[in-house]
């Protein structure tokens, strides 16, 4: 019976796997192995904005083959980004960005002189290293390791898969730190857990049959499952960091000896209409008397628009209301239902001679459905009840448009308005990849994103709970279904607001004749009667014809959609090219 090769492990080899220099103690004194991962497990990294993009673009952007330069999980930019970017975050140790419960449980393991602490992600050494040390440095987290993946293990070894990696890793603590009683791994991601589990299952059970190459007690190992939370980007700082990202990969193609196909950002209006602000959409739901027996969970409160027509707008109905940006002031003249489960207000501009478009037979405002109902059914409603005097009120409007942006190959000959539609051959094309992986779904119904398999990916916000707070506009959470393919015919519409951030950041890589400009809004003939101030609003996901009270508020600069050949300069420092 040939005798097994026996595998030694040293402190000097393992030490090769960290990012750190930092001694590591004997073998003699750590009795336990406290293992967290940093993405949505100790640190909150952004994700894409389901609410942003659209879902297929949400899952595109997590997919390392898509992207010369490897996306969203390779780019350091997009984690430079987080929050108000490095320079203003640093000092203040990222605050808000963390999982404070595991950032506790990291402290007590530091503070326990005989635990090894060792923060493992799969983000690459190459292009993270420098900024994790960074972040982490700024909490004051004193780990023993930080182990990012190499391009080559220490034995020169690669790994196919961010799991292989940390196995690789993990089981070089277990044979090394031999006197070690148990392992605990903190991990968020449910596929990664449940292969940890077994891995360690397996390291034990060649343990106790003695098939093993390298000699110890088996040990008592526990990974638990950390519940993430989604976060994202700023919003404006995502398109902006986005659009660095593509013109990165745009210039390495035209430069040569790649494959893939240049891609530009572009905007799929849902609708377009006069858009009521956060304010006065309060005052009109007051408006709104339900039924006594109807729970107010079964309601979805509107009042957001006065729809014009829900597509993207013709250039001559455009004109005819003004363009984009132009004000609008309305009266509430009378208010409806139908069937007790659609309530609507009809409005009338003043002065009574001004000029509107609507698709309906007349303005109104839907101000609240009954889930599931369809909010164009308020056309139907017959009996209208006189606003008495003191209800009358007067609420001013925006003609403004409900946008999600999305990445497609570069449409040669795209005409603007054309651009505004998703392309119909890449929308049949897209229906062909495989569905989401099973295990990319998590249980608390985030997911993965993406119909393309790339195992670093993250889950792409929906159903997420977007951290509050106005200033980083992080929002509330929405939902988005990345297996959507919109269909401007049933596109319905959503909810505005003001965002407060609006400093795009740098200047990308410039190509002749063609880029256009994030803040180039007066060089987009959409937007040329409202010169640089107007700013499109972007909601979660196709809305519902108006979304609700608890839909995204955000506001962002105009997108061109392709098509053209001005290359705009931008406004000062905050020019960025896009598009073709």
């Amino acid at each position: 019976m040939a005798s097994r090769k026996l595998v030694s492990y040293t402190i000097t080899g393992l030490k090769r796997w960290s990012c750190v220099a930092r001694d590591l103690p004997p073998v003699s004194q750590v009795k336990a192995l406290h293992v967290y991962d940093f993405d949505n497990t100790l640190f909150m990294s952004p994700l894409p904005n389901a609410k942003l993009w659209n879902g297929y673009t949400a899952g595109f952007l997590q997919t390392q083959e898509n992207f010369i330069n490897g996306g969203w999980w390779h780019d350091p930019n997009i984690l430079g980004a987080t929050g108000q970017g490095i320079e203003k975050e640093e000092p203040t140790g990222w605050a808000g960005w963390w999982n404070e419960h595991i950032v506790e449980l990291v402290e007590l393991s530091i503070k326990q002189k005989d635990t090894l602490t060792i923060l493992l992600t799969g983000r690459g050494e190459d292009n993270f290293a420098e900024l994790l040390k960074r972040i982490v440095a700024s909490k004051n987290l004193a780990f023993d390791m930080i182990c990012l993946k190499p391009q080559a293990g220490p034995n020169n070894q690669t790994f196919t898969s961010t799991i292989n990696y940390k196995q690789a890793i993990l089981r070089d603590l277990v044979f090394t730190y031999t006197d070690a009683d148990e392992i605990r791994v903190y991990e968020d991601r449910v596929k990664h857990t449940k292969t940890f589990r077994d891995y360690f299952d397996s390291i034990n059970k060649d343990l106790l049959n003695g098939s093993s190459p390298s000699p110890r007690k088996p040990i008592n190992a526990e990974v638990i499952q950390v519940a993430d939370a989604v976060t994202t980007l700023d919003p404006i700082a995502e398109t902006a960091e986005v659009q660095r990202m593509i013109n990165a990969h745009n210039t390495a193609i035209h430069n040569g000896g790649h494959a893939l196909a240049p891609l530009e950002i572009k905007r799929s209006v849902f609708f377009t209409g006069y858009l009521i602000s956060s304010v006065d959409s309060a005052r009109l739901l007051k408006l709104v008397n339900l039924p006594s027996s109807l729970p107010e969970s079964e309601v979805k409160f509107l009042a957001s628009n006065i729809i014009i027509t829900p597509r993207p707008c013709p250039r001559s109905i455009l004109d005819k209301v003004g363009g984009i940006g132009r004000k609008q002031t309305w009266q509430v003249t009378g208010l409806g239902s139908l069937e007790s489960r659609i309530w609507a207000a009809r409005v009338t501009p003043i002065p009574a001679d001004a000029k509107y478009h609507t698709d309906n037979p007349f303005p109104l405002v839907v101000l609240a459905i009954v889930r599931n109902s369809r909010p164009q059914d308020a056309n139907r409603i017959q009996n209208w009840q006189p606003v008495p005097a003191g209800k009358q009120i007067v609420f001013q409007t925006e003609v403004g448009e409900k946008v999600q942006l999305r990445i497609e190959t570069e449409g040669e000959g795209e005409g603007e308005y054309g651009a505004l539609f998703i392309n119909k051959n890449l929308k049949r094309q897209r229906d062909g990849p495989p569905a989401f992986e099973r295990d990319s779904y998590r249980t608390n119904g985030t997911q993965r994103g993406g119909p393309y398999h790339d195992e670093n990916r993250r889950p792409n916000g929906a159903n997420g709970g977007y951290r509050g707070g106005n200033q980083n506009n992080r929002g509330r959470g929405g939902n988005n279904n990345p297996n959507n393919r919109f269909d401007n015919r049933n596109a319905r519409g959503g909810r505005g607001g003001a965002s407060n951030r609006a400093n795009n950041r740098g200047r990308g890589p410039a190509r002749g004749g063609g880029y256009k400009s994030l803040d180039d809004v007066q060089n987009n003939s959409r937007y040329a009667n409202q010169g640089s101030s107007y700013q499109p609003n972007y909601d979660d996901g196709p809305p519902s014809y108006a979304a609700g009270a608890d839909s995204y508020n955000s506001s962002f600069p105009a997108l061109g959609g392709g098509g053209g050949s001005g290359g705009g300069q931008g406004n000062g420092d905050g020019g960025l090219p896009y598009g073709k």
